[in-house]
This record gives C-alpha cells, sequence and structure tokens, in this order.
C-alpha cells in the first residue's frame, strides 16, 4: 500500500514544520494548597529544556500578598518556585493569570486543592481563571485528555515520523503492526519517564528523534526506487525502536511537571490515550486523503514521488545538525 494522496498531507506539514521550531508542547504546573483559613502554598513548577528564562510569569489578585520570599529549586532543565501566599477571604471569586503563554508552544496545568481538587489549563487563548468554590471544583480527566491530544498535533517531528510509517508500509495488515508497535513501544517509555524509572536529558534525546526522522526518510527515498532493507519489509521493527525513543519525547509533557504521586497513575493514563487519538485522527486524516486522490487517479510526476523521502531526510538532518549544535554550544 503506497501512500499517494499522502504526499499532499506531507506537503502540508513540510511547509509547517519550516515555519516552526520542532519542538514538543511546554507545559508548566501551578499548585495552589490551602494550607489554614487564608494562607496558601505555591509550587510552580516550568521546564526550560534549552536552559533560558521563558518569559513567562503567573499574577495572582492584587488583594494576594506573599508571606515570605519564594524557595529557588531551579535546575538547567526546570524552573521550581514555593512561597506561602496570604488571600483574606480565601481565592474564591478571585482571578489568576498567566502572563506570556506562547500559542502551541506552552501552556500551564493549574491543579487547586482546597477543600476540593480542581485542575485547570491556561494557554495563550484562554491565560486566566477564576477560582472555583468547591461545588464548582472538577477533576483532571478532560485535562490530560487534551493535553496529551494537543502534544502530538504540536509535536511536529512525530507527526512527521508517523507519515514516514506510512509511507513505506505495502499493505493494510502491515499497517495495523507498524502502528500498534509505534504505539506500544512509545507507550513503554511514555509509563518509564514520568514514573521516573528512566531518565535521559532533553537535548541528547531531541537529537536522537530528529537522526530518527532521518533514517526514515532514506527509507523511504529507497522504497520509492524499488529497493529493499529490513525496515522495508518488516517496518513494524523499525517503527518499534524508534518509537521507545519519541516516547521519551512524549513524556516531557508530564514528566517535568512535578505531579503528585497519587495523581501520576491517573494523569499518565489519560495523557497517553490523548496521544492515541490524535495519533489515530492523524492517521485517518491520511488515509481518507489518500482515498481520495486514488479515485481522481491522479499520476504524480517521478520527481514528486521521490520528493517526500528526500524532504523528510532533510528536515531530519536540519533539526539533527541544529539540535546537536545547541546541545555543544551548551544552549540545548
Amino acid at each position: 500500500m503506497k501512500l499517494t494522496g499522502g504526499l499532499l498531507v506531507w506537503a502540508a506539514l513540510t511547509l509547517l514544520a519550516c515555519g516552526v521550531e520542532a519542538h514538543p508542547l511546554r507545559t508548566g504546573y501551578l499548585e495552589i494548597t490551602r494550607t489554614a483559613g487564608d494562607q496558601y502554598h505555591v509550587h510552580w513548577t516550568l521546564p526550560t529544556p534549552d536552559g533560558l528564562p521563558s518569559g513567562v510569569d503567573v499574577v495572582f489578585d492584587e488583594h494576594c500578598t506573599a508571606s515570605d520570599a519564594p524557595v529557588v529549586g531551579d535546575t538547567l532543565m526546570r524552573m521550581d518556585r514555593s512561597w506561602n501566599l496570604r488571600c483574606p477571604g480565601g481565592l474564591s471569586g478571585t482571578e489568576l493569570r498567566a502572563v506570556g503563554l506562547d500559542p502551541g508552544a506552552s501552556d500551564l496545568l493549574v491543579r487547586i486543592v482546597d477543600g476540593a481538587v480542581t485542575v485547570q489549563r491556561l494557554t495563550s487563548t484562554a491565560p486566566s481563571l477564576w477560582f472555583p468554590g468547591s461545588e464548582q471544583a472538577s477533576g483532571g480527566a478532560g485535562t490530560y485528555f487534551r493535553l496529551g491530544f494537543e502534544h502530538i498535533l504540536f509535536g511536529i517531528d512525530h507527526l512527521l515520523f508517523v507519515l514516514g510509517l506510512l509511507l513505506i508500509v505495502r499493505n493494510h495488515w502491515m499497517l495495523v503492526k507498524t502502528i500498534t508497535a509505534f504505539t506500544v513501544a512509545h507507550s513503554i517509555t511514555l509509563a518509564a519517564a514520568t514514573l521516573g524509572i528512566v531518565q535521559v536529558p532533553t537535548a541528547p534525546l531531541n537529537a536522537a528523534i530528529a537522526l530518527s526522522i532521518l533514517c526514515l526518510g532514506v527509507e523511504v527515498a529507497r522504497s520509492w526506487r524499488g529497493r529493499t532493507s529490513l525496515a522495508l519489509r518488516q517496518p513494524w521493527l523499525l517503527a518499534f525502536a524508534f518509537g521507545l525513543l519519541h516516547g521519551l519525547g512524549f513524556a516531557s509533557g508530564l514528566s517535568g511537571l512535578g505531579l503528585p504521586r497519587s495523581d501520576i497513575p491517573l494523569a499518565l493514563l489519560l495523557f497517553n490515550l490523548g496521544v492515541e487519538a490524535g495519533q489515530l485522527l492523524f492517521v485517518a486524516l491520511v488515509l481518507m486523503l489518500e482515498r481520495a486522490v486514488r479515485l481522481l487517479e491522479i499520476r504524480w510526476p517521478r520527481p514528486v514521488v521521490y520528493l517526500p523521502g528526500y524532504v523528510l531526510g532533510t528536515l531530519g538532518a536540519y533539526w539533527a545538525i541544529d539540535r546537536i549544535a545547541a546541545m555543544v554550544g551548551g544552549t540545548g
């Protein structure tokens, strides 16, 4: 099953990838816990994988004042702040704003423990929230699912890898095996990284993910030339091997949040389901477009047939060089 209509999807993603950096969505975490009366403890964590300030800030209602100076626990990869807050009359009915969130690049997960637990998400299009009373409290199930769903849809490098897999599969049964292998592999490392079993520095991981796209580009070009290899005969093996790397990349959406251990199992399950839903939606769209173009009986010129592998490989090489250079230079 050689995808032809999928070239249109690939071309659109290539244009998008050339206009943005292929980095995953960076999610910060803000936990606000009532300790006594009008006293609250605030813990704010924000990933900074490039080692540079993020430009994001949180602003509480003006009648809330800090009771002490923030305790700083920054690392190279994460900004970490903790402080106590006094809000006469409580937080209910007051507003919290996140300033400096970038569209498609950063957001903030807010967990409020005030009698009941509320989890909400702030984005560049919805950067503020009004603190609810206990009767308005809600769990974070939908929030964690959406976080996973958007994490893969904003992860252009991950989508390009999935598209590359679709371009080398031979038939529908092999497609099922390949997508299943990729799913199983990235689910394993997503869970391992989120639970703290495996820890891999972000910079070399991003470089390795870029190299996986480069490798896949080579296989796509080889397939369209009528050649063969183990990866082309059994693409599920390639999908499983590199899926382990991409799972570690997905884990960056959860592992750096500093979630309470009691929340991790549910958050991990729903986040992973969100990732799978986004992946399956993307695959379905590619297959639908491929089917539509087949019905139109479009004949692609030979240069267009070869183009996907070359551009996929070129993007992988560009990202790999860029990420390795940033890592060596100390900015990645």
